[in-house]
Formats: C-alpha cells, structure tokens, sequence
C-alpha cells in the first residue's frame, strides 16, 4: 500500500498536536498487559524492559492479529475472528474486527479508534487509550486475569420515597444562598415610600433653596439689559 503522502498547514499541525499527547509510559504499560494476558512478547526482538516506542508499537499492531488475539482471550468463550493474510484489506478487516468485538464487549465508540488511526499511525496515541478501556471493561465483566489500570466505575442508582422528594423540595441549597439571620423588622407595609431622605432634608432646609452644582451655577447671572414688550430685533443694532 502507498504510504499517506506528508502534510502541511493545518494537517501538520493537528498531527503534531496528536503526537505532542503521546506518553510512552503509557504504552509501555498497555504492552506489558498485553503480554501478560497472550503469555508472549509482541515484540520477540525488544527486550521487555526497554520501551517500543511509536513506530515499533505500531509495527506490532499494525495487521491487527495481535489485538484479535487479545479480544478472543478476554471475551471467551466469545471468538474473536481473523486471519494471517499479508494484504492490507484483510488486515484492515482484522482491525475492524476487533473494534467491533470490543464494542459488543460495552466499551463506548469514544474510547475507541478508527481503523486508519492505526493502520496507518494517524492517532496511535488513540489505540494505547483504547487497550486501557478493554482492561477497565475486562474488570467489569469479570475477567480474572492481569488488570490495567483502575476498575471502571458503575452506576449506584438512588430510589426515594414520596416523602423524601417532598421533604426535600422545601430545602434551599447552598448555590441559592441563605435566608438565615433576615428578617422585615423595621419594614413598613401600606405606607409611602420617600425617595429622600428626610432626616437631611429637615435638619438643613436652607440646603434646599441652593442650585448643585450638577444643574449648573447661576452666579453672575443678571437681567441688566433687558427690555420687556419690546419687539426682538433679529438684526443687529448697526443694521
């Protein structure tokens, strides 16, 4: 098959992106489960302790024999089928057989991968978080062989009576705040409601004859000048 011609742009860096994620750690750890659960190395020319890395990682994956392998040994008496065949098809077939038999198994599509993000080394760093899914699922459906990572979490559905639900409609949650400590002491109902204050008003009523200075000033202002029931002249006096 040709390979995927280089890309540029966008495409490069999504790519860059997707590789920047991948921790060898983690595959390590996913290839050491692997081995433990077939009882052989997928890798005979790398020594267990030293780390694959991408390419070698994929190298062993790539035909998808070995994760067939490791679907029919968790999900027995289930069979896991594929075949040995050099051709890309048929190993793409091998892939996709084993997507499908993990997702029979429960595992959601959104922990999985598509069949080129591996055959083609688009997103291995997906196939790695894919081999943890199976081994968290694998815990659930009680395989009782090798573990990787932590056991996935199960539903714990809550039933409450009639009377719970309701006693728990009268209760304010914390997020709404309190309604401790207040009270409508002082408060008056049916009167008027003054927007001044009174008690400035009444102790300084020469304050309400003076103009603040937020409507303007009227000093120096003055009527000199002017002529009452005269006619306004529009032009000026020399005209």
């Amino acid at each position: 098959m040709a390979s995927r011609p280089r890309g540029y742009g966008l495409t490069a860096e999504i790519k860059g992106k997707i590789a920047a994620k991948y921790e060898v750690e983690k595959e390590q750890e996913a290839r050491m489960w692997v081995e433990a659960v077939l009882g052989e190395p997928i890798d005979p020319n790398v020594p267990w302790n030293e780390c694959l890395g991408p390419e070698r990682f994929h190298q062993a994956l790539k035909d998808g024999i070995i994760l067939c392998r490791l679907a029919d040994r968790i999900m027995s008496p289930k069979r896991v089928p594929h075949n040995t065949s050099k051709l890309a098809f048929k190993q793409m077939e091998n892939i996709n057989n084993f997507l499908v038999a993990c997702e029979d198994y429960g595992i959601a599509k959104t922990d999985l991968f598509q069949t080129v993000d591996l055959f083609e080394n688009q997103n291995l760093w997906q196939v790695v978080l894919a081999i943890f899914a199976l081994g968290r699922k694998a815990q659930v459906n009680g395989y009782d062989g090798p573990a990787l990572g932590p056991k996935e979490a199960q539903r714990n559905t809550r039933d409450f009576s009639e009377e719970q639900l309701k006693a728990g409609s009268g209760v304010i949650g914390l997020q709404m705040g309190t309604n401790k400590c207040a009270s409508q002491k002082g408060m008056t109902f049916g009167g008027q409601r003054h927007i001044a204050d009174l008690k400035v008003d009444e102790a300084s009523k020469e304050g309400q004859a003076v103009i603040g200075l937020q409507y303007g000033s009227a000093q120096g202002a003055n009527q000199s000048g002017l002529n009452f029931g005269k006619s306004r002249g529009i032009m000026g006096p020399d005209k």
